[in-house]
């Protein structure tokens, strides 16, 4: 082979791997927010909140549980809102116990008031 046939050859594979490359580029945005919306679509509540705690505590097991989700939501096979409480006992059952921030708060007299705040209010 002569040195213009192999720099062709060169070519032509560097083009085919540019348009791999950007055909991948594609449609790996397009999958994350296609995983959103599928979600977006039964998630009510506090779910996304305890589905991102997950994934900060567990990045693994959430992934597989997103995943999973939203095929089964594609699939058809889940149709019926899913609130927080549902996907924080998923994870229980699993074995992840999700930790959340949690906050008490007391309305008193049209006023928010932490229990913080009541407590030392009594005190006084």
């Amino acid at each position: 082979m002569s040195d213009r046939e192999l720099e062709a050859i060169r070519r032509k594979k560097l083009r085919e791997l540019r348009k791999i490359l950007a055909s991948k580029a594609e449609t790996e945005p397009k999958k994350k927010t296609d995983s959103k919306e599928v979600l977006n679509r039964l998630f009510v509540g506090r779910a996304w909140e305890v589905l991102n705690a997950a994934k900060l505590q567990y990045p693994q097991a959430a992934a597989y549980v997103e995943n999973t989700l939203v095929k089964l939501i594609k699939l058809g096979k889940i149709r019926n809102p899913i609130t927080g409480e549902d996907l924080y006992g998923l994870f229980r059952r699993l074995g992840f116990r999700v930790r959340l921030q949690t906050r008490i708060q007391i309305l008193e007299h049209g006023k928010v008031k932490s229990l913080v705040d009541k407590i030392k209010e009594d005190t006084l």
